[in-house]
């Protein structure tokens, strides 16, 4: 058996019952940010130095906001923070001239809705009625029971067990669920004893190489410019309300662009490693 992680994308049954409570944990998980964001920018000024997850984490976990999510949301929300500002960084040290540091998350004096994150420890599972049971952050709770429950539906052919994550995600019209589960898969059937190898690029691209010697390579820069595109489309639509018909409608688009590409990609990575006789365990470098 291949052990590997898989996302699925569950629509919120109960979304009336839950939105104010998935609301509340987005815009909180956004103010978080922006405390990090100032405590980063703060460093920065001081000595030129980026505080990585582990300092925030220990800096800021007394702070109000913190509390304001399950401690392992919160914690994910600071390595996101951290993240960015290495990729940041590093694109700077590379020369590119054109990477901004990340910015504060507000649309005016109001917080967007962010993906907040849960972990195991905030997660409870009843797979028998497609429930799960998501922890508040202790500043939200009306209780030491309090909690989000949140009945979710998927594809008649996903079967969700061993969810190692759950992130609310908010598409512009409404939340969804996206669960990152391991997945166990047999690989018996495999078309041959070779192997492929992957690489996903730095920048732009993603390359295979297999034991046969040929090799291919996939602009994946088309994502860029559509993320370009669109989010320059989404922000000149903003208005004092927070985004306009049309901005929501860009964002849309745009994931649904994504998600057609990496479908695409992923089919006819698989159809080349069959056809190469590849091993369905790929190595990733």
């Amino acid at each position: 058996m291949l052990e590997t992680t898989r996302t699925y994308r569950a629509k919120i049954v109960n979304h009336q019952q839950v939105q104010d409570n998935i609301d509340q944990c987005g815009f909180s998980a956004s103010k978080l940010w922006n405390v990090a964001r100032y405590y980063t920018q703060g460093r920065w000024n001081e000595d030129g130095e980026i505080p990585d997850d582990g300092e925030l984490k220990s800096e800021l976990k007394e702070h109000e906001r913190y509390r304001d999510l399950h401690s392992q949301s919160s914690q994910r929300v600071l390595e996101e923070l951290a993240e960015s500002f290495t990729s940041w960084y590093k694109a700077r040290q590379r020369g590119d001239e054109d990477a901004n540091p990340p910015g504060y998350r507000k649309h005016g004096d109001e917080h967007p809705r962010s993906t907040v994150t849960w972990k195991q420890k905030g997660i409870k599972h009843d797979s028998k009625h497609n429930h799960l049971r998501l922890s508040k952050g202790f500043n939200h709770k009306a209780s030491p029971s309090d909690f989000i429950l949140c009945e979710y539906g998927t594809r008649p052919d996903v079967t969700v067990e061993n969810i190692q994550q759950v992130r609310a995600v908010w598409n512009g019209d409404r939340w969804e669920l996206h669960l990152v589960c391991k997945v166990e898969i047999p690989v018996e059937d495999a078309p041959g004893d070779n192997t492929a190898g992957i690489d996903l690029g730095i920048k732009n691209y993603l390359a295979i190489a297999y034991d046969d010697g040929d090799a291919e390579l996939y602009p994946g820069n088309v994502l860029k410019q559509d993320k370009h595109y669109f989010t320059r489309d989404e922000y000149d639509t903003e208005g004092e309300n927070g985004p306009s018909r049309r901005a929501l409608r860009a964002r849309q688009k745009l994931s649904r662009r994504k998600d057609h590409f990496l479908h695409a990609l992923s089919k006819h990575v698989v159809e080349q490693c069959i056809d190469h006789e590849a091993d369905a365990s790929l190595l990733a470098t």
